[in-house]
């Protein structure tokens, strides 16, 4: 990748197309626009491994901080909610103030958060936090947070040209999976060894590595190659928020989510609780998911762009999920009838789970691409963090309606809810134009 060189170098540049001066008076190579691709992977990435990593160590978590199944449900929603409730504030900031304002604030925030939370908000031998005070933190920590989504995304729109943004796209969204992978490989271990201190505090410097990338790295694009590549995502339309199709897709983002956010905030309870797994292969189990969804995010961003089938390829994501998660209820209810259940349950759920996980995952890049360029060029920010919104929505509403789903029919109940949400969103997609 190429450097930044300063324009007052006085040596010529040797093609006039490989360099464009931006209005900071700074001159970037075309290579430039993969860094600050690279700046929203580990954005998305750092955040990722809170929202998704944390509740990778639901187990440890409950178990430390003393919690009921409903309180651990409360606490890991708050922090979705906290993420829902500022999505569009942040968003409306990115397209007013640009996205390297809004991500130096909203990464060097959350990093501060989660430090002082590595510092006060953790059980010891002299007190235990009680459950309020963790919720009330972890809801800070995703109000903090959803700064990074719509920010990134709008980024990579303005430096990436059409026939490539669904890939530069699905790949800031493997950001979600890689982050959400390496917290639930690691944070379940770091929480049994050190406890949350150290889990707070990795999370915390991966914020603050993230803000320094783009205090360095991540600028508006030049005018002579980003307004003529904006410019081809605009289309003639209402604002956003005025916009039935950007409604349409960001709802059916939202319902696609809630079985997705089943088996990030609950899948490892699932798999101890029922199947009877242990932490390393609950943490594996897990991993595996995300490291499927980024490669299959990546594949779809791709395919795609080749054979510009964005539309028919999100209807046949959601009708893919509602299938995996039926079978998967079906298998619930099944396997502990059946002879040698247990062993049955132990060799064949995890499995079915991982790639139900993996197909209610592939399509993010894919969506959050067809919903900026619906928007238009100046309502990138805008039209992402209203999808996000519906998303984190999800985060809160999900964890607490599973224990009461629980309740009243087993995890069958909470497996067969995820596949009628993910049946709901499919004719609410957008059919091909």
């Amino acid at each position: 990748m190429s450097a930044i060189v300063n324009c007052t170098d006085r040596r010529p540049p040797e093609r006039l197309e490989d360099m464009a001066a931006g209005s900071a008076g700074r001159v970037f190579k075309p290579g430039h626009r993969w860094k600050v691709l690279g700046i929203g992977v580990a954005a998305n990435a750092s955040f990722s491994a809170t929202f998704a990593g944390i509740p990778a160590t639901a187990v440890v978590l409950r178990q430390g901080y003393h919690l009921s199944n409903a309180e651990l449900g409360l606490a890991l929603g708050l922090l979705g909610l906290g993420v829902a409730l500022s999505e569009l504030p942040w968003g409306l900031l990115t397209d007013r103030w640009g996205d390297r304002r809004v991500l130096l604030i909203g990464l060097g925030a959350t990093a501060a958060w989660l430090l002082a939370m590595a510092m006060l908000v953790v059980p010891t031998r002299t007190g235990i936090p009680n459950v309020t005070l963790l919720s009330a933190s972890l809801l800070i920590t995703g109000l903090l947070g959803g700064s990074v989504n719509g920010s990134s995304g709008r980024a990579i729109m303005g430096w990436f040209q059409e026939n490539e943004r669904g890939f530069a796209m699905s790949i800031r969204q493997t950001a979600v999976p890689l982050g959400g992978g390496l917290g639930a490989l690691v944070l379940p271990a770091l929480a049994l060894s050190f406890g949350f201190t150290a889990v707070f505090g990795v999370l915390a410097g991966a914020s603050a590595l993230s803000a320094l990338f783009a205090w360095r790295w991540l600028h508006e694009p030049p005018p002579a190659a980003g307004e003529g590549r904006l410019a081809a995502a605009s289309v003639a339309g209402p604002a956003p928020l005025r916009n039935r199709d950007v409604w349409r897709i960001a709802t059916a983002v939202g319902l696609l989510c809630f079985p997705q956010v089943a088996v990030l905030t609950f899948a490892s309870v699932f798999l101890h609780d029922f199947v009877g797994l242990g932490t390393a292969a609950i943490s594996a189990s897990l991993a595996a998911v995300q490291i499927g969804a980024m490669v299959m995010r990546v594949w779809s961003g791709r395919f795609t762009d080749r054979h510009g089938n964005r539309r028919q390829f999100l209807r046949l994501c959601s009708a893919l999920s509602a299938l995996a998660f039926a079978v998967l209820w079906l298998l619930v209810l099944a396997g502990p009838a059946m002879p040698g259940g247990q062993f049955f349950l132990m060799a064949l759920l995890p499995g079915v789970l991982i790639v139900a996980g993996i197909s209610v995952s592939a399509w993010h890049g894919v969506a959050y691409t067809e919903l900026a360029t619906l928007a238009g060029a100046g309502h990138v920010g805008t039209a992402l963090s209203l999808a996000n919104s519906f998303v984190f929505i999800g985060f809160f509403l999900v964890p607490v309606a599973i224990p009461g789903l629980l309740h009243l029919w087993s995890w069958s109940g909470v497996w067969l809810s995820a596949a009628i949400c993910a049946l709901i969103a499919w004719p609410i997609f957008l059919r091909p134009a």
